[in-house]
């Protein structure tokens, strides 16, 4: 079974190389690695370009943004399962690519996804959101409820069947992925209980003018994917604050 994983850059000359090495350190021996980035204008590339003999396709073009970028690499993506990881961020271990298929094989699921550990962004050590995203139920999805993102590994017969990211949003085509895929497509989704990267907080989420675009995104995705839109945006929200919480907990109680 191949897996396909997909980085998508724009001036991240900083910190893609840990992305990359996370990847290529991977024990499971069937990764096609693709790389898009967006003609950054910093020393990204010249990083990229040494590893080009461990990453099996380099795309560097203007786009614009992340989703048509990681839309770029799902239309050349061959790989049976497909995931996601972006260049601020590593995955958890070199295990982990190989926990993720040993779950597609033996539950035979069309998504797994697992937890997430978004960290500070100068000291990868210091957890400041734990995303422990819980079993997956479908009414939950209706109540807000989504996994993280980039710990979703999708089978590409299932992306090709229901389609790329809405390239209309600019922050919110991921919620708006998972929601179709989640919620409308009725799949089978299964959850495996394990941390499969760690994020570098920061990016267009965290910035206060990008909170009101994802405030208005937000409401419009969920009443274009037939729900009231405010009422299932303050519950996403309200999942949020656990992960706060949990991190915080662990840091002055540690894994009790």
């Amino acid at each position: 079974m191949k897996v396909t994983i997909i980085t998508t850059c724009y001036n991240r000359g900083n910190s893609i190389a840990q992305a990359i090495e996370s990847v290529i350190r991977q024990d499971y021996p069937n990764i096609e690695y693709i790389i898009v980035d967006g003609a950054s204008s910093d020393n990204s590339m010249a990083v990229i370009n040494s590893y080009s003999a461990h990453v099996s396709k380099i795309i560097s073009e203007r786009d614009g943004g992340m989703y048509e970028a990681i839309n770029k690499g799902l239309k050349v993506a061959t790989g049976d399962i497909v995931g996601l990881l972006h260049s601020d961020d590593f995955l958890m271990n070199d295990h982990i690519v190989s926990d993720i298929v040993e779950r597609f094989t033996k539950t035979s699921a069309d998504i797994v996804f697992g937890n997430g550990l978004f960290v500070d962004s100068s000291n990868t050590d210091k957890v400041i959101r734990d995303w422990h995203s819980g079993s997956y139920r479908r009414w939950k999805v209706r109540l807000g409820w989504l996994p993280l993102h980039p710990t979703v590994y999708i089978k590409r017969s299932v992306i090709e069947k229901h389609g790329l990211y809405n390239e209309s949003y600019k922050i919110a085509a991921d919620s708006d992925f998972l929601v179709r895929y989640l919620w409308k497509a009725r799949l089978h989704v299964e959850y495996m209980d394990k941390y499969i990267l760690r994020m570098r907080m920061g990016g267009l989420s965290t910035d206060n003018e990008k909170r009101k675009m994802m405030w208005r995104e937000d409401v419009r995705m969920y009443r274009e994917n037939g729900f009231w839109g405010v009422p299932e945006k303050l519950m996403k929200m309200c999942w949020k604050v656990p992960q706060f919480v949990n991190a915080k907990l662990k840091k002055n109680f540690g894994n009790k």
